[in-house]
């Protein structure tokens, strides 16, 4: 479904990317980890379309993004979700006018229609019936989820994970981790998500890569990065503060 071929991007004199290559199978849960500063981050944003690559292509489902103009981008964009490191809800908005906010922003759908969305997306992630609460009432974790249920609102093609389990505890993190399984198997979507929470990788992936120095050094099963030889996948795996990275 989505194939990066030797994606490049330098920001003031810096490599980030450095011919970086992927490929990204239809209905895989795609896992990339990393170093913070790495470029996952910015890796995501180039699939997305929020950032044009100084050279490469970013494919999606054979059509090269990257030469597309801003409202075919935005079309595709409808077929993608996306879940923000920090949930990024709308505090003047309801828990409701957040999660149906791209419904109601590109789309025709009516009120109707939208409302009960709304309430399907937000069942989906174990939040029935706060539609009328503020983003101010909620939990890091019901934050979250809410988030989720906004991403998955439009029932997109493909999940974008941006750290999801940065910034709540480590059984809010596991129910997460959970969640974004059973939302892949129930909506059948293909899933990326950029995390250095290895617990959080394992747990959800059906493929791992490591993005290092700009690029994808190793790609496997969760097992086959957990047996890895590489050194430097090795090192960030396990948490070694030695080794042979030193930068």
């Amino acid at each position: 479904m989505i194939e990066i071929i030797n994606l490049c991007k330098t920001f003031n004199g810096h490599e980030v990317l450095k011919k970086l290559n992927l490929l990204i199978k239809k209905g895989q849960t795609q896992v990339i980890i990393g170093r913070s500063g790495c470029g996952k981050s910015v890796l995501l944003k180039h699939i997305v379309g929020i950032l044009k690559p100084d050279s490469g292509q970013v494919i999606i489902d054979n059509q090269d993004i990257t030469r597309l103009n801003e409202k075919e981008i935005d079309r595709l964009r409808l077929r993608m979700g996306l879940l923000f490191q920090g949930a990024a809800l709308f505090d003047s908005l309801s828990v409701g006018e957040n999660v149906g906010f791209v419904l109601r922003e590109h789309t025709d759908s009516d009120e109707i229609t939208i409302r009960k969305r709304v309430r399907e997306s937000l069942e989906l992630v174990g939040l029935r019936g706060i539609e009328e609460l503020a983003p101010s009432e909620l939990s890091g974790g019901m934050k979250k989820r809410v988030g989720l249920a906004r991403a998955i609102c439009a029932r997109p093609d493909i999940i974008l994970y941006d750290e999801p389990t940065t910034g709540i505890d480590p059984i809010m993190a596991d129910a997460i981790n959970t969640l974004i399984r059973q939302l892949h198997d129930k909506l059948e979507v293909t899933s990326i998500a950029v995390t250095h929470d290895m617990v959080s990788a394992y747990k959800i992936a059906d493929r791992i890569s490591m993005l290092y120095d700009g690029r994808i050094i190793e790609s496997g099963s969760p097992q086959e990065i957990k047996d890895t030889k590489d050194p430097y996948v090795r090192q960030f795996i396990t948490g070694a503060a030695r080794g042979p990275i030193t930068d």
